[in-house]
């Protein structure tokens, strides 16, 4: 579908400046991730192995908050399967680190092939009844492959967070763009997302982070109350839009990423309770699709209702 896509404004643009001796450093990883994108597969899949191993033994507070999150949402799991799922979420954390050389450096024909799809059809299907696309994203360790492989083929648009190095935010907010998504200073709200989704550009939504109580209600997510911002609900309907939601995994069997868009949400209602329960329910189906490939790393719950202590003290 032919998109009247908003110019890209937003993206910063280079500047002799970011080549101050101050950056040297940040130009040499970035070199790094040059040389890594060109590696053989095989030699990227044993240095995901490897530094994996290394990353969970060695962060030990971000490991202790992913076993914390994992025994919370599987309790019926056994130690031995809860350190099973730890052991390859991390060596699924460095494996996306080092695949995002191949998002940056990769002409998009190359990463066409390298990245499968499941459910794309969805989008087109509902495009030709006129109706928008809002992309439920979970913070899958692979949702930047989910965001390039949605991009190249039917544009997108969301916010994007600045970073304070601005070597990186020049080439990760380029990177980004360059497939045909638009990027908006979170900053800017969401008016300039709306309006784009409203001209046909899909926007990609994530929504499973805690983001404190301030205009949170708490919902479940794995039997859990979570602080969860009611939005999509809102968005849906300011939108006229469909809601699908969305993860990407690696496949170690097949040796590739697969983005798969679930079926669509279909009991978006307009009441923000019940439509952020939806949400979250359809987030837990999203994370079943490759569970030790969800960010457990992230303090989930660290908000908690009046009277409740936190998880992670």
């Amino acid at each position: 579908m032919a998109v009247n896509r908003p110019v890209n404004s937003n993206v910063p643009v280079f500047r002799l400046a970011l080549l101050h001796p101050r950056y040297w450093l940040t130009w040499l990883g970035i070199g790094f991730l040059f040389v890594i994108a060109w590696l053989p597969g095989f030699v990227t899949g044993a240095l995901s192995e490897i530094l994996g191993v290394h990353v969970a033994a060695k962060n030990k507070k971000r490991y202790r908050i992913a076993r914390i999150n994992l025994k919370l949402c599987y309790p019926d799991k056994t130690e031995t399967e809860i350190e099973v799922m730890l052991r390859a979420h991390f060596i699924e954390q460095v494996r996306a680190m080092l695949y995002y050389a191949r998002l940056w450096f990769y002409p998009a024909f190359m990463l066409r092939r390298m990245i499968l799809v499941e459910g794309f059809d969805q989008i087109e299907n509902f495009q030709s009844d006129n109706r928008n696309i809002i992309i439920l994203l979970s913070h899958s360790v692979g949702l930047d492959v989910a965001i390039a492989s949605i991009s190249m083929r039917y544009g997108a648009n969301g916010p994007y967070k600045s970073m304070r190095n601005p070597v990186f935010d020049w080439i990760i907010a380029n990177r980004r763009a360059r497939y045909g998504g638009t990027i908006f200073p979170r900053e800017d709200g969401l008016r300039p997302m709306v309006r784009a989704t409203r001209m046909g550009d899909p926007l990609v939504y994530l929504a499973d982070e805690d983001l404190g109580s301030d205009r949170s209600v708490f919902i479940p997510l794995f039997g859990i109350q979570k602080a969860t911002i009611p939005l999509l609900g809102r968005l849906a309907k300011s939108c006229k839009a469909v809601v699908l939601p969305c993860v990407c995994c690696y496949d170690k069997n097949i040796k590739k990423y697969k983005t798969t868009l679930l079926p669509p949400i279909d009991n978006i209602i307009g009441d923000d309770v019940s439509d952020s329960l939806a949400m979250n329910q359809a987030i837990e189906k999203t994370i079943a699709v490759c569970p030790a490939q969800y960010f457990w790393s992230f303090r989930l719950f660290q908000t908690r209702p009046p009277g409740e202590q936190s998880f992670y003290e």
